[in-house]
């Protein structure tokens, strides 16, 4: 039985001993996952938006920017480049298909699948699909795209859809 001098060295640990250091992470020269690989991030204030170039991702950011800083503007450039991927893939899938495009939306679900099925016509994809090679991007779109219900016929010369019975 233990007293309280004699603790076991669990409870001496702190809780949050694992989390990992921002600043270890996110730094001039660290590597960002992208599309299978990794991209290195460069700050500088050579231009004024993020601009990707080769396995570079240059920030607009001065050398002295907080990890934090360099955090927001590194995701908020993978997202917008997921969302541009991502959609350029479903048109694709979708014209080897032969249907419309479904609406594309971005989770930011820290749990979940990378792709879903919703509403009909939509799919919502996790933002951080982006880190994965474009095969898996492609299969998982198009498993996603398989569970949506077929589109319908069209419409007839009176804007009936094609497959409803009449009044």
């Amino acid at each position: 039985m233990n007293t309280a001098g004699s603790r076991s060295p669990q409870l001496k640990l702190k809780l949050d001993s694992n989390a990992p250091d921002p600043a270890s992470r996110w730094h001039d020269g660290a590597a960002l996952a992208f599309l299978g690989g990794s991209l290195r991030l460069v700050l500088g204030t050579r231009h004024q938006e993020a601009l990707r170039e080769g396995d570079t991702l240059d920030l607009p950011l001065p050398p002295q920017a907080t990890p934090r800083q360099i955090q927001d503007r590194a995701e908020a450039w993978l997202r917008d480049e997921a969302k541009r991927q991502l959609q350029q893939v479903i048109e694709q899938k979708s014209v080897l298909a032969g249907r419309r495009a479904p609406r594309l939306t971005l989770s930011f679900a820290a749990r979940g699948n990378w792709v879903e099925a919703q509403d009909g016509n939509a799919l919502r994809c996790n933002w951080r699909l982006i880190e994965q090679p474009m095969a898996v991007i492609e299969q998982a779109i198009t498993r996603a795209m398989a569970t949506l219900p077929p589109e319908g016929g069209g419409c007839d010369l009176f804007g009936t859809p094609l497959g409803t019975p009449a009044s």
